[in-house]
C-alpha cells in the first residue's frame, strides 16, 4: 500500500509540475479597485502585477504570468492582474507608464516586489514566489560555517537537503522549491548560490557550474560530531529525481531478506533503481552483513543493497553464486563475486554507465541550451548574476520629468544611459555603483542613470547611440563625454578629477611654483602627478580663449593651469621654446618639458596635452592596453619579474628612449608580477615562456609578427638599436606571429554577419582595422554625433603606474 501511495505520488508531482492536468481555463484573475480591497482582507498570498501601458517585453510576461497561475494555486497562491488604466489604486497604479514590478502580498502586507526581468518565465515566477513564501522555512547559507550551525541545530531532530542553485529562477530552483514546499515539514532545505560550499561538499571541479543537491544525515547523529554525512544526489535536478531521490533516503540502508531475489519487493523497484542482492550464510552472517553495509553506503542512492539468508528454506539460488543484480524493467542476474571492490567496480563502471551517458546527454542539450543565451563572457557572467539585487539606493533614477531638473541644480551630475537587457551595460552597472557608493557625499555631485530602453526619448534627443554611455552634466555648459575605462578605478579618478575647474587661473609666480610643484591641489596629488600649464604673455593672445577651451574638453584627464603674464617667458627660459607654450611638470623631482603651440585650434590643443601627459615609457595593464594599441606603433615590450635584473633593463630602456632613437615605436614594459595576463600574452607571442627579462617588437599593425631579442645578447642600448635595424632589415626571423583570428559566434546559428551577406555581400563582413584610412579618428568618432564630434576627443591618457585594482 506505501509502495501505491508512492506512485501515486510521483503521479501527482508530475502532473503539478510537468503536465497541465486542469482545464485550459485560464486561473489569472483581473481585480478591479473594489475586489483588490476586499482581497487585501482576507489574509490570503496574492502575487499581483500592477499594469498600464503595455510594450513587447511586458506582453512576453503577461504571457507568463497567465501560464504561473496554474502553477501557483496548487500551492494556494492567487495570481491577479490590475489594468492600472482603468483603475486607480493608490501606491501601485503610479503615473509611469510602463510599470515593471510585481508585486507578493499577503493580505495588505507587502512580502516582496520582483522586476519583470527577475520572474521572467513560469519557472522564475513559481521558484522566486515560493522561496519568498517559504522564506523561514527554507534557510539560505553561503559559508561551511553557516551550513554547520544548521546541522547542529537539526540533529537528532530531522535530516537537511542542500540544494546549490547557481542562478535563481531555472526550472531547477523551481524544482528545489517546490520539494521545499512538500517535504518542508519532514527536512530541513538549506539553499545556497555561492562556490564557498561547493568545496566544502566534495566538489572539486568549481568550473562546472550546475545545480547539485545533497541529503545530510543528521537525525541520527549526536550533537557533538562534527558533520554530519551525506549523499549526493547524482542524477539532474529536477521534480521527479528529487522526490525519488528523497524516497531513497529514507529507505533503509541493506534490507534483509529471506526469499530469492526475484521475490523481494522493495521501494527501489517502483522508483526504477537498480538493486544488488548479496548472499549470506550462517557462518558468516556477521561478516557479510558488514560487507553489505560498506557496500550500501557507497551505493547509496544509486543503487538498493539486500541481504539474503541461505538458511531459509525459501531460498532456491544455487549456491555457486553468491550475488546477483536487477537493473530496471529487466530479470535478475547471477554472478559469482570475490570481493567487494569487484561489486564497486561493476556497478561504476558497467551497469551505471548507461545512466552516466544519459546524464551526459542532458548536460550537452544544457550547454547547448546555455549557449543559446549567452553568447559571450559578459553575457555569460550578466546572466550567472542576474538575480543579484543590485542596491541603486545611491544612483538616482531619472525619468522625462526630473531629468532637466536634476542635471541642472547640481554642481556636477554623471549620468549613466544604459540598457537593461544589454550584457555590457548590466556588467557595468555594477562598477557604476560602487563608484557611486565611495563618492557618497562629495558635496555637489551625484550619479544617475537612464534606463534608455523605458525612457527612449531621453536618449535620442541627447543623441545617446552607444551603450552603457556616461555624460558629464553641469550648469550652463555643454554635457562632456566620459571616453575612459569602464573599470571602477578609472571612472572615479575621472570624476575626481573633474571636480576641479579648468583651467585653474594663476597670478603670481609663487602660484605658478606651487602648481608644478604639486603643493596647488595636493589633495589630487594620487589621482594625478601631473601638472599642465598654459604660458602666455597676454589675455589679448588668440590662443587663451582656445586654451580655456581645451581644458574644459581634458577636465578629468589631468589637472591644467593657466597663466597669462609678462612673467610666463622666464618659466620656458632654457628650453628651447617660445611662448606661447605648454609646461608639462611629472613632479617635483622630474625634469619639466615645454611645448610650443603652433596652432590655436581648440582640437590641436586637445591632442597635443594628451601626447604629453602620456608616459613616454608606460607600464602596460589591462586598463590601459586598448589606448596604446590606438596609438598603431610597433610595440617594443620588455617582459619582466621579480628578476635582479629588472631595474638594469628598464634602466637600459630609458636611456635608449632618452636618446631619441626610437620614434617609429612605443616603448613600453610590463611586470608579470603585477600583471599576470601577461605571462598569457607572452605564451600567445611566442609559443612558450622565455626567461626574464624578455624584450618582443610586436608589429599588429603589420601581419601581427613578432620578434624576440636574442638570448645570448646582453640587453644593452646599443645591442637593442642593431637589433631593431637588423629587424628593419629583414635579417631577422620572427619569433611567432599572432594569428589574425575572428570572434567567431558561439554557435552556428548565430552567424548573423554571415546571413546578412547572403542579403548583400561583403556588407557585414569583419574588416580589418589596418585597411582603414584614418583609423584612430574614425574609431573614435565611430559612436558620436555630427554635433558632439566638434567637441570631443580621444580617451583619457593613462596615468603614472601603479598597481589596479580591476586586473
Amino acid at each position: 500500500q506505501d509502495n501505491m501511495c508512492i506512485v501515486y505520488l510521483v503521479a501527482l508531482i508530475f502532473c503539478i509540475t510537468k503536465v497541465r492536468c486542469s482545464s485550459n481555463t485560464s486561473k489569472l484573475i483581473e481585480d478591479s479597485s473594489q475586489s483588490f480591497t476586499e482581497r487585501m482582507k482576507t489574509g490570503k498570498t496574492s502575487f499581483i502585477y500592477f499594469g498600464n501601458h503595455v510594450n513587447p517585453t511586458i506582453k512576453l510576461f503577461l504571457d507568463q504570468l497567465e501560464m504561473s497561475a496554474d502553477a501557483l494555486e496548487d500551492y494556494g497562491i492567487s495570481v491577479v492582474k490590475v489594468n492600472c488604466s482603468k483603475e486607480t489604486i493608490a501606491k501601485y497604479c503610479t503615473g509611469e507608464k510602463l510599470i515593471t514590478k510585481t508585486y507578493l502580498l499577503r493580505g495588505s502586507e507587502v512580502l516582496r516586489s520582483f522586476d519583470i526581468d527577475t520572474v521572467f518565465d513560469v519557472s522564475a515566477i513559481v521558484s522566486h514566489v515560493l522561496f519568498t513564501v517559504l522564506y523561514n522555512e527554507v534557510r539560505y547559507v553561503h559559508t561551511p560555517a553557516e551550513l554547520l550551525q544548521v546541522e547542529n541545530a537539526a540533529k537528532q531532530m530531522r535530516d537537511v537537503v542542500v540544494g546549490h542553485i547557481p542562478v535563481l529562477g531555472l526550472p531547477e530552483h523551481r524544482a528545489l522549491m517546490e520539494a521545499a514546499f512538500v517535504y518542508g515539514t519532514k527536512y530541513q532545505f538549506v539553499q545556497t548560490t555561492g562556490g564557498p560550499l561547493l568545496k566544502h561538499m566534495g566538489v572539486d571541479d568549481l568550473s562546472v557550474s550546475k545545480a547539485r543537491l545533497w541529503f545530510l544525515h543528521c537525525k541520527d547523529m549526536s550533537r557533538q560530531m562534527d558533520q554530519c554525512p551525506f549523499t549526493p544526489m547524482r542524477k539532474p535536478l529536477d521534480t521527479i529525481n528529487i522526490h525519488t531521490f528523497l524516497q531513497l533516503m529514507e529507505a533503509r540502508l541493506v534490507t534483509e531478506a529471506n526469499v530469492d531475489p526475484s521475490e523481494v519487493d522493495m521501494v527501489h523497484n517502483h522508483l526504477n533503481v537498480p538493486v544488488l542482492y548479496l548472499f549470506s550464510h550462517p557462518q558468516t552472517k556477521r561478516l557479510d552483513r558488514a560487507t553489505a553495509q560498506t557496500l550500501a553506503l557507497q551505493l547509496r542512492g544509486e543503487v538498493g543493497v539486500v541481504l539474503i539468508h541461505r538458511d531459509s528454506t525459501d531460498v532456491k539460488t544455487p549456491l555457486q553464486y553468491n550475488a546477483a543484480y536487477r537493473l530496471p524493467q529487466e530479470d535478475v542476474k547471477y554472478f559469482t563475486l570475490n570481493s567487494a571492490e569487484e561489486v564497486m567496480k561493476l556497478f561504476k563502471e558497467e551497469l551505471l554507465q548507461d545512466y552516466k551517458m544519459v546524464e551526459d546527454e542532458e548536460e550537452n542539450e544544457e550547454h547547448w541550451s546555455d549557449l543559446e543565451i549567452l553568447d559571450d563572457e559578459v553575457s555569460e557572467s550578466v546572466y550567472r548574476d542576474r538575480d543579484l539585487m543590485l542596491d541603486l539606493e545611491s544612483i538616482t533614477e531619472l525619468t522625462s520629468d526630473n531629468f532637466q531638473s536634476e542635471v541642472t541644480q547640481n554642481k556636477i551630475t554623471v549620468v549613466l544611459f544604459y540598457f537593461k537587457w544589454d550584457a555590457v551595460c548590466m556588467a557595468f552597472m555594477q562598477t557604476y555603483i560602487q563608484v557611486a557608493d565611495a563618492l557618497e557625499g562629495v558635496s555637489g555631485l551625484v550619479l544617475a542613470a537612464v534606463d534608455c530602453g523605458e525612457w527612449t526619448n531621453i536618449c535620442s534627443d541627447r543623441d545617446v547611440t552607444s551603450f552603457p554611455f556616461i555624460m558629464i552634466y553641469r550648469p550652463m555648459e555643454a554635457p562632456q563625454p566620459y571616453r575612459g575605462m569602464l573599470g571602477t578605478e578609472s571612472l572615479q579618478r575621472f570624476i575626481l578629477l573633474s571636480q576641479i575647474s579648468g583651467p585653474v587661473r594663476l597670478s603670481s609666480s609663487a602660484d605658478v611654483l606651487s602648481f608644478l610643484e604639486g603643493d596647488l591641489y595636493s589633495k589630487h596629488a594620487d589621482l594625478s602627478s601631473i601638472r599642465v600649464l598654459g604660458l602666455f604673455t597676454s589675455t589679448l593672445d588668440t590662443g587663451v580663449t582656445s586654451f580655456k577651451e581645451a581644458a574644459k574638453l581634458l577636465r578629468g584627464e589631468a589637472i591644467l593651469g593657466l597663466f597669462v603674464h609678462r612673467e610666463a617667458e622666464k618659466w620656458v627660459e632654457g628650453l628651447s621654446v617660445n611662448l606661447p607654450a605648454v609646461l608639462l611638470s611629472r613632479g617635483s623631482e622630474v625634469s619639466r618639458e615645454a611645448y610650443y603651440l603652433p596652432s590655436f585650434s581648440v582640437n590641436d590643443l586637445v591632442s597635443l596635452v594628451q601626447r604629453a601627459v602620456s608616459d613616454p615609457f608606460p607600464e602596460l595593464t589591462v586598463e590601459n592596453l586598448p589606448w596604446y594599441l590606438e596609438l598603431e606603433k610597433p610595440l617594443l615590450l620588455l617582459f619582466v619579474g621579480k628578476e635582479y635584473s629588472t631595474e638594469t633593463s628598464l634602466t637600459e630602456m630609458k636611456h635608449l628612449l632618452s636618446s631619441g632613437q626610437l620614434p617609429s615605436f612605443l616603448p613600453c614594459w610590463i611586470h608579470l608580477g603585477r600583471t599576470p595576463v601577461g605571462r598569457s600574452v607572452l605564451e600567445k607571442y611566442l609559443g612558450f615562456v622565455p626567461p626574464l627579462p624578455a624584450l618582443v617588437m610586436s608589429q599588429l599593425s603589420t601581419g601581427g609578427e613578432v620578434f624576440l631579442f636574442p638570448r645570448e645578447r646582453p640587453l644593452k642600448a646599443k645591442n637593442i638599436l642593431q637589433w631593431l635595424q637588423s629587424v628593419e632589415n629583414r635579417d631577422e626571423h620572427p619569433a611567432g606571429v599572432i594569428p589574425d583570428t575572428k570572434w567567431s559566434p558561439p554557435v552556428p546559428v548565430y552567424d548573423f554577419l554571415a546571413t546578412m551577406d547572403q542579403e548583400a555581400p561583403g556588407y557585414a563582413s569583419q574588416r580589418d582595422p589596418k585597411m582603414k584610412t584614418g583609423a584612430k579618428e574614425g574609431h573614435r568618432d565611430q559612436d558620436m554625433t555630427p554635433n558632439q564630434r566638434q567637441t570631443t576627443h580621444s580617451s583619457p591618457k593613462p596615468q603614472a603606474p601603479h598597481e589596479h585594482s580591476e586586473l
